[in-house]
């Protein structure tokens, strides 16, 4: 049976290969992103977020069948806090209600092995109230602070997205309505995203030190591409809350025993 689905990120990276992988299924995508999309948006802002909303209901006459809160920046600077965490709870947000009129609606985010380091503490409080300004105001101050403390920013906007799909699965809004709401946290994926740190040999074997991929190292989005669709099918009725690491071990190898 055909499905629409909405996948924000959808020009590159992850988002595009899911994208195409869902269309080759047979299934409806509307594909958002700043450019080269069905739905032209910039989610680092309220104009952008209200944007999609008109476009994705506009394109899909109001009803939805999955949401795959994928676009996120990688960047040290406050524009990767608007995009990868209010952009993405945004996202899960405004579509919820284009789901009620699905048999089977299905919702993840893209969240990152990178939730793993150590966070800035001021910025994940500030993520997790829910108070952009404030996040935003965080961000500056790491940025001011020099490289090592903006390096902190992705891994933390990560880990926010995680802890708010944790918080938020379970509740009437979400569980209660029949919604799976799931995240995943891809380790190293080859993308436009992550060029700076697999465009050479040497990089490679740079960044694998930092995240360890015991299984097959580096890989492709389409693999990613195969768990979002899985996901966001009909056969995931009843994984809530789940944040599925899909990073060739490195969860495994950081967190060992610390977690089950």
């Amino acid at each position: 049976m055909s499905r629409t689905y909405v996948v924000t990120g959808a020009a590159s990276g992850i988002g595009k290969a899911t994208s195409e992988l869902l269309t080759e299924r047979g299934h409806r995508v509307i594909g958002v992103d700043i450019h080269d999309a069905e739905v032209v948006v910039d989610l680092s802002t309220d104009e952008g977020r209200a944007a999609l909303l008109e476009g994705v209901t506009a394109a899909s006459g109001g009803t939805i069948d999955a949401i795959i809160a994928n676009a996120g920046l990688a960047t040290s600077t406050p524009t990767t806090v608007a995009v990868n965490f209010f952009g993405a709870v945004s996202t899960l947000e405004l579509l919820r209600p284009l789901l009620s009129g699905s048999d089977a609606p299905r919702a993840v985010a893209t969240a990152s092995m990178a939730s793993l380091f150590p966070a800035d503490q001021e910025l994940l409080d500030a993520l997790l109230a829910g108070d952009e300004p404030a996040a935003l105001h965080r961000a500056g101050e790491l940025v001011a602070a020099g490289e090592q403390a903006a390096g902190q920013i992705y891994g933390t906007t990560k880990q926010a997205l995680a802890k708010w799909i944790r918080r938020n699965a379970p509740t009437a809004e979400w569980a209660g309505a029949g919604i799976p709401l799931n995240a995943i946290a891809p380790g190293v994926v080859e993308t436009p995203m992550t060029s700076a740190f697999t465009g050479s040999t040497e990089a490679r074997e740079a960044i694998l030190q930092q995240v360890p991929m015991p299984l097959n190292g580096i890989f492709a989005p389409r693999d990613v591409a195969y768990l979002l669709a899985w996901l966001t099918s009909e056969e995931n009725a009843h994984l809530c809350g789940q944040v599925v690491f899909i990073d060739g071990g490195s969860d495994a190898v950081i967190r060992g025993d610390s977690t089950w």
